[in-house]
């Protein structure tokens, strides 16, 4: 059975997209290296601490940690703002630290790891 649609009479709906948004999306689990990043901020919430420092307390590779910094500031949850490093001629460094509504999200991550997770068990629907 071929099925055809009826021809569009309006040439205005044939160039133009609608992309529909979802307004209430899951939130999604953080991952571990969020969660350790959040903790470590909790430690000393008003500080600031560069990213370098981070990665190292942490053991986070650069490459996975700046875009988790990143995120975490363009979602306000931590500030971020350019320092003079305090070994001259070095560049200047970001430094980041915990804002009043990351330190809600980051109590809430760090509570949701206690919790167990759902697992698919393999054999059922």
């Amino acid at each position: 059975m071929m099925v055809s649609w009826p021809q569009n009479t309006n040439p205005q709906i044939d160039t133009e997209l609608y992309i529909c948004r979802l307004p209430h999306m899951p939130r999604r689990r953080p991952s571990p290296q969020t969660r350790a990043v959040y903790s470590l901020f909790l430690e000393s919430p008003g500080d600031w601490i560069h990213g370098y420092d981070i990665s190292s307390r942490l053991g986070i590779a650069s490459g996975t940690l700046y875009p988790i910094l990143m995120r975490l500031s363009d979602q306000g949850h931590l500030e971020a703002k350019w320092t003079e490093s305090p070994t001259p001629g070095r560049p200047p460094r970001h430094i980041y630290r915990l804002t009043a509504a990351g330190k809600g999200w980051a109590v809430t991550a760090l509570a949701e790891r206690h919790q167990p997770e759902m697992r698919r068990v393999e054999g059922l629907a």
